[in-house]
C-alpha cells in the first residue's frame, strides 16, 4: 500500500487528513440570528454535577475530560503527549468560506431546585447518615461530569507532569502496517455492463433515486400527541445547565436481574475458510487522489439498481443502505408481561394510567409502555433481562453484531447532540472483543479489503454501487473491489463480492499478512514472579500454584518457541538458571535490590519444550525450598524491575503473586487504611495511588509489549489502589483473594485453583492493539478498561484475554440529519500463541432517529448501568465518592425527568418510566449499595478498590451480576420449563425480587452475586431438601463452612447441582458457594445484597423511588 493511503489517517503525510475520532479543529460555522446549527457550540449534557469544585490538576481522573490524545485511564499520572514537532490531526473544513466561530450558547441556567425539606410528599424518616441531610450547593465553577462533552482540540497542552516520551520498542499497528510505497492498483473497470437481477445482490443493491436523501423519521411510524419531532434547525439551542445544583444524595448500589445470558466459553477453533486466489493483477501505481475536501467526502452518489455503469446523479447525498429503502420496521408489539395491577377504586390515581395509555395511542411499542414505578413493584422478568434489539430491517439485523460482544447504551442514535442532551442519557459502547466464541469465521486472504480513506474493514453494512465499487459505511468514500475479492471461497463462485464471508458476518477474523507486522511475531513468553516471604509461605499458596502449573504445563498456549521463567523474592531477588544440560535448577540470589541486574540473562528464560524436566523439578521443589524462611520483608518493586529487564527483548506475560504490602526498596508502600473509617458515611480516602512508581513501570512494560497480571492473596491491607496500576496500564488483570489461607479458608483455595487453571489455559493474544472507528459525525472521548491509550482511538494491549471488557463514551460531533444508520467498528490486531498475526473485527449498525420517543424506546438500561459504573469509578478517584454517588442519582433523575417532561403529554401523579427503563432506578440503587460505592457499611479499602477494578474491567454480562444479584428459590425445583443441554436437564426457577419479604424460613434460596453464591437454608426448611440435597438429617446438622454440595443419587440433588453448575458455566471465573444458616457469619453479606430493603445507612427501593419523585417534581 502506498504511504499516502495511511499517512493521511494519522496526519503524518501529505494526503488529506481524516479523523474518525474527535474533531481536533472544530469547524467554524457562522450562526445566523435566531438559528442554531447545534454541534460545534452545543453544550453537552452533564447530569453528574460535582458538589464542590474540583481542581483539574495533573491527576488522571479529572472530571472535565481532556482531549483523547492525552487521555489517561488511571489516577495521578498523565499519559504521553504528542512528541514535539509531530503534526496534529486536522479535519478538513466544510466547503465554503471560513467564517467566525460562534460563541457558546448563553442560555440561562435554571434556578436551584427546591430544598428537600420543602418537597412533597415528605421523605420517609431516615437515619442520621441518610441522604437527605447536609445538601451542598455546587460552586459556579464546579467541574461537571459530562456524558457527551465536545472534545477539546488536539493541541491542548498536557497536564504539567505529563510524560512526553512515547512507549519504547516496536509497535505493531494494524492501521499503519509497514509496506512498500506502492499498493495493488484497483482492478480495471470492465466495459461490460453487468445487468444482474437486483435480487442477486440481496440487501446490497442501491435503489435510492437520484436526489437528496430522505431525512429519517420516527422508526415507529408514530409521533406522540402533542410532541412534535425536533426541527432540523431549532430556533433556540437546547442547552442543559452546566451549573445546576446537585440532587440530594440517596442510597447506594447497582443492579441486574435474572441470571446472566448463556455464555459459551469454548474457544473457536477449526480450519480457516478455504481460499482460492485467482491470479493477481499487475501493480501499476499508488492510491487514487483523495476526494474533494470537506463534507463532499462523505456524500457520494448512489447508482440505480443493478450493476449498470451509468452516470451518477449530481446531487451529493449520503448513500443509504439498500435495506433501508424498505419501510422501517416498528418495534415489535410484544406481549406485555408487566401489566399494571388492577385497582379497587375509580379515583384520580386509577384513571391517570388510562389517560397516559391514551397519550401513546395503540401503536405505542412495548418499550414505551408507561409504568408507574411506585405502583408496579414486581418488574423483574422471570429470567434474565434480554438486550434490546435495534429497530433495523430484518436483513440488516440478522447480520448485526451480537450484544454479547458489542453493545450500545442507546440502540437508536439521536440525530444531534442537542437531542441527545435533551434525552439526558449517556451514549457509549460496551465491548467484549476477545470473547470465546463457539463459531468464528476465519479468513485467509492475501488481500484484506479496507477503505482507502478511513481504513475501515469491509463489513455487512457497506453498500455496493456495482460489481467493482463499494461505499464505506463510516466515511462514505467509494472504493474499488479488488480482483481477488470477486471470488467467494465458500460457494466457489466468481462475481458475487456481496456474498463473501467478510460481507456476511459482523464478527470475523483475518489471518494477517506480513504487512501487518513491524517485527516477526513474538513467541508466547510466560514469566512468574512469586512472593516467598514468611507471610506467603504461611498462606500455603505456593503449593497450590506449583501443583496447578504442573498439572497444566502441557496446556499452556504456545508452540515450539514458547519460553518460561521464574523469579522469587523476599528481601532479595532469586533467579533460576534452567539452561538445558543442567542436572537440576540453579538458584542465583541478587541482594543489591537498589541496582538490580540479571546474573545470567541468556538462561533465565528458557524454551519450555527443551527444558520441561528442569521446570518440573523446580516446581516440585519450590514449596519446600522456603518452608522455614523467617524473612518478612517484600521487595516487590525490585522484582518487577528485574522481570521487566528480562522480558523487554521479547515481550510477554508477567504473572505476579503477592501476599503483603511491599515494604522494601523501590515501590515500598505504607499502610494508609484506618480500620475505624471502614464504615464511615463520609468520603473514603486513599482511592488513588500513593506513588506513581507502578504506573510508570506499567507504561514502560506496555511499550515493550509486556502485560502484568496481579494475584493478591492476603488478609491484610496491601494498597491495591497503588499496586493495581501495574496491571491497569499494561492491559493486565487483577485477581484478589482476601483472607486466603490453605487450611482456614478452603473455599478461597478452591476458587484460586479453578481461577488459576482457567488463567493458565485460556486463549491469549500478544502485542495487540485495538482501534475503534465510528461513522463520521460521531466521536470517542473516553475509554474504560485496562490498557494504554496510544492515540485518539487506538488502545495498546500488550496482552489481550477473552475475559476482558472495555467501555467507550461517545458524543455527536456533527449533525446526522442525512443518515439513516450509523456504524461502529472495533478491530483487534494481535499475535496468537501459535505465532500468527490475526485481526478480529466486530461491526455494529444502529439506526438514527430524530424524536425523543424513539431514543427512549431504544434505551438499553443494563448497558447504561455498566457505563455509568465506569464513569462513577473515575469520579470517585478524581473527585470524591460522595460526588460519584450524587452523580449516579442524578442520572436516574435526569432520564426519568426528561421522559416525563419531553415525551409524556398528559401529566399524572406517580413516578413514571417507559418500560424499557423500568429497572434503571433499581440498578442505580444497586450501584449505590455495591461494595465499590456504598457508605456506612464496613468495607475494607482493598475490597472496595477491587470492586471498582471489576466494574471497569469485567464485561457487562459478568458485571451486572455483581451489581444486581439474582435470587432463586431452589428447594422446590421441578422439570417444568427446564432446559435440556447435553442430555442434562437444567431447571429454570423464577428470578425473585431482592427483598426479605420474598424469603421464608421454610425454604432454601440461592443468591448468585457473580463471584460468590450463597445458599441460604431456612430454620424450618423442608427435611426432604436437607436430606436429599445437603445430606444432613436436620437444620442443626448443616455444617458452618459447607462450600460443596454432596453428590447424592437423588433427583433433588441432581436438579440442584445441575442448576448451580449451569450458572457457574456461564462465566469464565469460578464463584465460591457458601451454604449459610441464620447463625452463619456470612449472613450479613447475604442480607446486604437484598437491595430493595432498607439498611441503617441506605434507603429502601421504595424510599429511593420517593426521593426520585420529589426531585423530578421540583
Amino acid at each position: 500500500m502506498s504511504t499516502a493511503g495511511f499517512n493521511s489517517q494519522n496526519g503524518t503525510g501529505p494526503g488529506q487528513a481524516y479523523s474518525n475520532g474527535p474533531s481536533q479543529n472544530p469547524v467554524a460555522i457562522q450562526q445566523l440570528p435566531g438559528v442554531s446549527y447545534g454541534m460545534t457550540h452545543q453544550p453537552p449534557y452533564n447530569p453528574m454535577q460535582a458538589k464542590a469544585p474540583v481542581a483539574p490538576g495533573p491527576g488522571l481522573y479529572h472530571s472535565g475530560y481532556p482531549p483523547v490524545s492525552s487521555y489517561q485511564p488511571g489516577p495521578q499520572l498523565a499519559s504521553y503527549s504528542t512528541p514535539p514537532g509531530q503534526p496534529l490531526l486536522t479535519r478538513p473544513q466544510i466547503a465554503g468560506p471560513p467564517l467566525h466561530t460562534p460563541p457558546q450558547s448563553a442560555s440561562p441556567s435554571p434556578g436551584p431546585r427546591m430544598p428537600l425539606a420543602q418537597a412533597t410528599p415528605p421523605p420517609p424518616a431516615v437515619s442520621s447518615s441518610s441522604y437527605y441531610s447536609n445538601l451542598q450547593q455546587p460552586q459556579p465553577n464546579a467541574q461537571p461530569w459530562q456524558y457527551n462533552p465536545v472534545p477539546a482540540p488536539m493541541g491542548t497542552p498536557p497536564p504539567p507532569n505529563s510524560m512526553s516520551s512515547p512507549p519504547r520498542g516496536p509497535v505493531a499497528n494494524h492501521l499503519n502496517p509497514p509496506s512498500s510505497s506502492t499498493a495493488p492498483p484497483p482492478p480495471p473497470s470492465s466495459s461490460t455492463a453487468y445487468s444482474l437481477p437486483q435480487q442477486a445482490y440481496g440487501s446490497h443493491s442501491v435503489t435510492q433515486p437520484p436526489g437528496p436523501g430522505i431525512p429519517p423519521t420516527s422508526l415507529h411510524g408514530y409521533n406522540q400527541p402533542g410532541v412534535a419531532p425536533p426541527p432540523m434547525n431549532p430556533a433556540v439551542s437546547l442547552s442543559y445547565s452546566m451549573v445546576r445544583p446537585t440532587y440530594g444524595p440517596p442510597p447506594t448500589g447497582p443492579p441486574l436481574s435474572g441470571p446472566p445470558p448463556t455464555m459459551k466459553p469454548t474457544p473457536a477453533t477449526g480450519p480457516p475458510l478455504a481460499n482460492v486466489i485467482p491470479p493477481p493483477l499487475k501493480a501499476d501505481g499508488g492510491l487514487p487522489p483523495p476526494g474533494p475536501p470537506g463534507r463532499h467526502l462523505s456524500h457520494y452518489p448512489s447508482l440505480p439498481p443493478g450493476y449498470q455503469n451509468t452516470a451518477a446523479p449530481h446531487k451529493p447525498t449520503a448513500p443509504v443502505h439498500p435495506a433501508m429503502q424498505a419501510a422501517p420496521q416498528p418495534y415489535s408489539q410484544a406481549n406485555q408481561p408487566y401489566q399494571q395491577q388492577p385497582h379497587s377504586g375509580p379515583g384520580q390515581a386509577q384513571l391517570s394510567p388510562s389517560l397516559a395509555a391514551l397519550s401513546l395511542q395503540s401503536s405505542s411499542p412495548e418499550a414505551l409502555r408507561v409504568v408507574n414505578l411506585l405502583q408496579d413493584r414486581n418488574l423483574l422478568p422471570p429470567t434474565s433481562v434480554p438486550a434490546p434489539t435495534p429497530c433495523l430491517p430484518h436483513d440488516l439485523q440478522k447480520v448485526n453484531c451480537s450484544p454479547e460482544v458489542f453493545r450500545c447504551t442507546l440502540t437508536s442514535i439521536p440525530q444531534t447532540q442537542s437531542l441527545l442532551n435533551k434525552a439526558k442519557m449517556p451514549l457509549g459502547l460496551l465491548l467484549h472483543p476477545f470473547k470465546d466464541l463457539s463459531q468464528l469465521p476465519v479468513v485467509t486472504s492475501s488481500t484484506i479489503v479496507r477503505c482507502r480513506s478511513c481504513r475501515t474493514y469491509i463489513n455487512p453494512f457497506v453498500s455496493f454501487l456495482d460489481q467493482r465499487k463499494w461505499t464505506c459505511n463510516l466515511c462514505y468514500r467509494v472504493n474499488d473491489v479488488p480482483e481477488e475479492f470477486m471470488y467467494n471461497p465458500v460457494s466457489r463462485s466468481y462475481g458475487e463480492p456481496h456474498k463473501r464471508p467478510e460481507v456476511q458476518n459482523a464478527t470475523i477474523e483475518f489471518i494477517a499478512s506480513s504487512e501487518y507486522m513491524l517485527r516477526p511475531p513474538q513467541p508466547a513468553v510466560y514469566l512468574f514472579i512469586l512472593d516467598v516471604s514468611h507471610n506467603a509461605v504461611e498462606t500455603g499458596y505456593l503449593n497450590v500454584f506449583c501443583q496447578s502449573l504442573l498439572d497444566n504445563i502441557n496446556a499452556l498456549p504456545g508452540d515450539s518457541r514458547t519460553k518460561i521463567g521464574f523469579i522469587t523474592f523476599d528481601s532479595t531477588i532469586h533467579f533460576y538458571n534452567l539452561q538445558e544440560g543442567l542436572s537440576q535448577p540453579q538458584m542465583l540470589i541478587v541482594s543489591d535490590i537498589e541496582d538490580i541486574f540479571l546474573p545470567t540473562p541468556d538462561s533465565l528464560l528458557v524454551n519450555l519444550n527443551e527444558c520441561k524436566e528442569l521446570v518440573q523439578d523446580l516446581l516440585k521443589s519450590l514449596p519446600t525450598l522456603f518452608e522455614k524462611t523467617m524473612e518478612t520483608q517484600s521487595a516487590l518493586g525490585s522484582a518487577l524491575q528485574a522481570a521487566f529487564k528480562l522480558l523487554s527483548p521479547t515481550g510477554g506475560r508477567m504473572s505476579v503473586f503477592q501476599t503483603q504490602l511491599p515494604n522494601l526498596g523501590v515501590g515500598a508502600l505504607q499502610s494508609r487504611e484506618d480500620p475505624n473509617q471502614r464504615a464511615s458515611a463520609k468520603d473514603i480516602q486513599h482511592l488513588s495511588p500513593a506513588t506513581d512508581f507502578y504506573k510508570k513501570l506499567a507504561l514502560d512494560c506496555s511499550g515493550q509489549h509486556i502485560a502484568v497480571d496481579l494475584f493478591l492473596l492476603s488478609s491484610r491491607y496491601c494498597d491495591l489502589a497503588s499496586l493495581g496500576c501495574i496491571s491497569r496500564y499494561s492491559a493486565g488483570s487483577v485477581h484478589y483473594y482476601p483472607s486466603y489461607h490453605q487450611q482456614h479458608n478452603p473455599a478461597q483455595v478452591e476458587r484460586f485453583q479453578k481461577d488459576l487453571k482457567r488463567y493458565l489455559t485460556r486463549k491469549i493474544g500478544f502485542e495487540a492493539v485495538m482501534r475503534i472507528r465510528c461513522t463520521k459525525g460521531l466521536s470517542i472521548h473516553t475509554f474504560h478498561g485496562n490498557f494504554f491509550v496510544r492515540s485518539t482511538d487506538l488502545l495498546s494491549l500488550p496482552n489481550v484475554n477473552p475475559d476482558a471488557g472495555f467501555a467507550v463514551q461517545m458524543s455527536i460531533e456533527e449533525n446526522l440529519n442525512d443518515m439513516q444508520v450509523v456504524s461502529f467498528q472495533a478491530a483487534l490486531l494481535y499475535t496468537s500463541s501459535k505465532g500468527e498475526r490475526r485481526i478480529r473485527v466486530h461491526t455494529l449498525c444502529l439506526p438514527v432517529v430524530n424524536s425523543l420517543s424513539d431514543i427512549f424506546a431504544g434505551a438499553d438500561m443494563q448497558a447504561m448501568t455498566g457505563l455509568l459504573a465506569c464513569m462513577a469509578v473515575d469520579r470517585s478517584v478524581s473527585a470524591s465518592l460522595s460526588d460519584a454517588r450524587d452523580a449516579l442519582t442524578n442520572a436516574a433523575i435526569d432520564s426519568l425527568s426528561s421522559y416525563r417532561h419531553s415525551v409524556l403529554t398528559i401529566q399524572q401523579p406517580g413516578l413514571l418510566s417507559p418500560a424499557c427503563l423500568r429497572l434503571f432506578p433499581l440498578y442505580v440503587l444497586a450501584l449505590l449499595k455495591q461494595k465499590a460505592f456504598r457508605t456506612g457499611t464496613s468495607t475494607r479499602l482493598d475490597e472496595r478498590v477491587f470492586a471498582m477494578c471489576q466494574l471497569k474491567y469485567q464485561p457487562l454480562a459478568y458485571a451486572m451480576l455483581m451489581i444486581h444479584p439474582a435470587l432463586y428459590r431452589i428447594d422446590d425445583l421441578t422439570d417444568e420449563g427446564a432446559l435440556n443441554i447435553n442430555d442434562r436437564t437444567i431447571p429454570q426457577p423464577r428470578v425473585l425480587q431482592l427483598s426479605a419479604e420474598n424469603l421464608s424460613t421454610e425454604a432454601a434460596f440461592l443468591m448468585d452475586a457473580g463471584t460468590v453464591m450463597y445458599l441460604r437454608v431456612g430454620k424450618n426448611c423442608n427435611p426432604i431438601f436437607l436430606n436429599q440435597v445437603l445430606g444432613v438429617p436436620s437444620y442443626a446438622a448443616v455444617p458452618d463452612n459447607l462450600y460443596l454440595l454432596p453428590e447424592l443419587d437423588t433427583a433433588e440433588s441432581q436438579r440442584t447441582r445441575a442448576f448451580i453448575g449451569w450458572l457457574k458455566d456461564q462465566r469464565p471465573f469460578f464463584p465460591t458457594l457458601h451454604v449459610i444458616r441464620d447463625e452463619s457469619q456470612l449472613k450479613p453479606s447475604f442480607m446486604q445484597n437484598l437491595i430493595e430493603d432498607r439498611t441503617e445507612s441506605a434507603l429502601s427501593y421504595y424510599e429511593f423511588l420517593l426521593h426520585l419523585q420529589q426531585q423530578i417534581s421540583k
